[in-house]
């Protein structure tokens, strides 16, 4: 490319009208119990029960909690070596993401039976399913869109807020054209445009920190987030928190700015 088409698509990029933000907060319907013990790392709604997956070695499970009351149901420990992540239903089977082994767990739906596992590079953060492909996060500012049927890579996608990168993204709910994205350690919700990678709403979870009763740790974090497409309602919990939130997001006005600095990936957990 010349010097001058160069300059000119320069211009181009900066002449695109900006992507207007929108400010949410949280509403809480309802408060339901969650385990204590939970490291929650994915969150799924599907026919009437929420799926977990949890993460830490030695620890790791994939569980169901009863909608009506969020008590935890049946639970399936993961092998000692596996760090349970991110979590997505693909019709009648649920995948379940592992941290650093490269592996994406099959499990069949209803009886949460082991059928395979898909291998992939890199680490494994968030997944969600948006009806034709999966969407996963790796901790980076870049989503991957996969294959559903073989886990294979077909897209990545630059997530930006006002031309800043986004890092640190964890746990993702596919609704509609958006991807809902937790940020790692911060206290908000980004709904991202699948078409271009733009936010184009922050929410502000904040007030479910002093709602949470969580532990008082640095990883006691806002992490797990489930849409339910039949009330569009959304479930809300964290790392080692002993509740779960039934929420609605609503406009903020005159919410302050959820600020537009750049997240850096990190490799660690």
């Amino acid at each position: 490319m010349s010097r001058h088409g160069w300059w000119l698509g320069i211009l181009l990029w900066l002449s695109l009208p900006a992507v207007a933000v929108e400010r949410l907060t949280v509403r809480v319907l309802e408060t339901l119990p969650h385990d204590i013990n939970a490291f929650t790392q994915g969150l799924e709604w599907h026919d009437g029960r929420l799926f977990e997956s949890t993460g830490l070695y030695g620890q790791s499970s994939l569980r169901w909690l009863e909608g009506d009351s969020g008590e935890p149901g049946r639970r399936i420990m993961l092998a000692d070596s596996l760090f349970g992540e991110g979590l997505a239903r693909v019709e009648d089977r649920l995948v379940q993401l592992t941290w650093r082994e490269g592996l994406a767990l099959v499990w069949q739906l209803p009886e949460l039976r082991l059928l395979k596992a898909f291998s992939f590079q890199g680490e494994g953060w968030g997944l969600c399913f948006d009806g034709d492909s999966l969407w996963m996060s790796d901790g980076s500012a870049t989503l991957q869109r996969r294959d559903p049927a073989d886990f294979t890579l077909q897209q990545r996608l630059n997530v930006r807020l006002g031309g800043v990168p986004q890092g640190r993204l964890n746990d993702l709910a596919c609704v509609g054209r958006h991807i809902y994205a937790n940020v790692w350690k911060q206290a908000r919700i980004l709904r991202i445009r699948k078409d271009s990678g733009e936010v184009d709403a922050v929410i502000d979870a904040s007030a479910l920190l002093p709602l949470s009763q969580r532990v008082s740790h640095h990883e006691a974090v806002l992490n797990g987030i489930a849409h339910d497409p039949l009330s569009g309602d959304f479930y809300l919990t964290g790392k080692w928190w002993p509740r779960l939130f039934r929420v609605r997001f609503v406009q903020a006005p005159g919410a302050p700015d959820a600020g537009n600095s750049a997240t850096p990936a990190l490799s660690a957990r």
